[in-house]
């Protein structure tokens, strides 16, 4: 395993603890110890000068012996919470050091501002990470970065807000390129080159252990225990979903919990995907051997792939791809599989009468589902025309909003994203539109979505769109993998993070 000036392994995953008060932040510092030996204390996050006492009093006194403490004081005029100059600063690292820290974080602002340019003369803690931070873009970085021989720095850090995926690979590039060199590409876009700067080489990676304390952060539990940064190499198989918006994905909980129940080499990113061209510059960068494809690029995609499945060709819609060795994408749609047997188990679909509002991709695969199993099926949507299309693909009927309220069904599907996380309390159609034996939402974030709390006052039979969500993974999974996937394990994972939000939520 690969190592840096602040070691191996899990010593490389840095914890961040930064909170307003001592008590708050000698909780985090305790709560990231359980995971690594390696913490960043934002001094410049509490609140005032007694409480800075405070902690470092407490840092003196109860240090873990084992312990790799970062004291970082950033002022504000290098993206931080303080808003001392930079005597003040220099005064609480020094303060660092005599409670035990062996490195402390100076930004660049701070270092010009010293006489020589040079932290020489300064009780700072021994071992300084100089630190670049640029909050608005990634600028143009030389192919390498060498720490400077004169300003007493032992490593340097260079984060800059990734404003596309080709800056995440520029950053990876000079972590790979780099020695001694912390490569951070900030924003939700730069989040799966923050897992993958271990393996290309970066000194460090960061993960906050409560709140985030820079955009696009993964928590430090989730860092190391499901994407296992830590341990991925060159030789990792690398699988993603792609989408805008993205954040709200659980594929990255249920493929990388299936692939460490099943001892795989392998790790699953969210890319936040908003032009396609941007991804598909990257792909061989990132090494990418498959990715699921959700909202909105799952009929779009079409134009850039080398072969597509039949069924996939039929519904209009592509949810997941593989990569194969000679760099051509083959598209598939495992969508289908999700509402066949989320609805099998509930219902008998031959000969019934089924709804399915909306006619996106999500819908198109529903259909195409619901007929090949026997079912009539109509569509209902916002764009009629599309509606009518969608409908003339599978034999069914294209009907008014209207008709939902005198007109009875065996089943209504809501293919839309209405009523999606974080919109929880918004739902695509009314109560009395309901005239139906069984409500299936698509949408499995959250689990209860207001569509089907409706549903279930008036006595409907419910199916959350999670059935659907875990079926298809599934299917993606076993497809990728090449063998039957640890279901009860990714499902339990999953119903496990839905409940936990709808918890905390409510």
């Amino acid at each position: 395993m690969a190592s840096s000036v602040f070691g191996g392994g899990i010593a490389r995953l840095c914890g961040v603890a930064a909170a307003s008060t001592a008590a708050q932040l000698r909780r985090l510092v305790a709560q990231a110890l359980r995971e690594t030996p390696t913490v960043e204390v934002r001094l410049d996050w509490l609140k005032n000068d007694a409480e800075r006492h405070t902690f470092l009093n407490w840092l003196q006194r109860h240090r873990p012996a084992k312990a790799q403490i970062i004291a970082t004081c950033r002022r504000r005029v290098g993206g931080g919470e303080f808003a001392g100059d930079a005597g003040a600063e220099l005064f609480w690292l020094m303060k660092a050091r005599e409670a035990g820290c062996a490195w402390c974080d100076l930004e660049v602002e701070t270092l010009r501002e010293l006489p020589g340019e040079t932290v020489h003369g300064y009780a700072v803690p021994e071992n300084v990470l100089l630190s670049m931070h640029d909050f608005r873009r990634t600028p143009k970085f030389p192919k390498k970065l060498s720490v400077p021989a004169s300003g007493g720095a032992r490593a340097i850090k260079a984060a800059a807000m990734a404003r596309s995926l080709q800056d995440s690979v520029r950053m990876l590039h000079l972590a790979r390129n780099s020695r001694d060199v912390v490569a951070v590409a900030m924003g939700e876009i730069g989040l799966p080159a923050r897992v993958l700067s271990l393996r290309e080489g970066s000194a460090l990676t960061y993960a906050p252990v409560a709140s985030a304390t820079a955009p696009g952060q993964i928590p430090l539990g989730d860092l190391k225990n499901l994407y296992r940064a830590h341990e991925l190499t060159r030789a990792t198989q690398v699988y993603g979903v792609i989408g805008n918006p993205i954040g709200h994905s659980l594929s990255p909980l249920l493929h990388n919990t299936g692939y460490i129940a099943a001892k795989k080499d392998a790790v699953f990113l969210p890319f936040l995907v908003e032009n396609q061209k941007d991804f598909w510059k990257v792909l061989p960068d990132f090494g990418v051997r498959g990715f699921a494809v959700t909202l909105p690029h799952k009929e779009t995609i079409f134009a850039h792939l080398d072969e597509v499945e039949p069924l996939a060709e039929k519904i209009g819609a592509v949810n997941t791809v593989t990569v194969h060795k000679n760099g051509s994408l083959h598209g598939r749609n495992t969508d289908y599989i999700g509402v066949l047997r989320a609805l099998e188990r509930k219902m008998k679909l031959r000969g019934s009468r089924v709804v399915i509002y909306g006619a996106g991709g999500s819908a198109r695969a529903a259909a195409v589902a619901l007929h090949h199993a026997g079912a009539q099926v109509f569509i209902c949507a916002r764009r009629p025309g599309a509606a009518r299309k969608l409908a003339k693909v599978v034999d069914g009927e294209a009907i008014p909003r209207s008709a939902l309220r005198t007109q009875k069904f065996d089943a209504l599907l809501n293919a839309t994203p209405i009523g999606m996380h974080p919109h929880e309390r918004v739902s695509p159609l009314a109560a009395s539109e309901l005239n139906c034996g069984l409500v299936m939402d698509l949408i499995y974030r959250p689990m209860r979505t207001k569509l089907l709390k409706l549903a279930a006052s008036r006595g409907i039979t419910c199916v959350s769109g999670v059935e659907m969500f875990l079926a298809q993974g599934v299917a993606q999974w076993e497809h990728w993998m090449g063998q039957n996937a640890p279901e009860s394990r990714m499902r339990a994972a999953v119903l496990r993070a839905l409940k936990n939000e709808e918890n905390t939520r409510w």
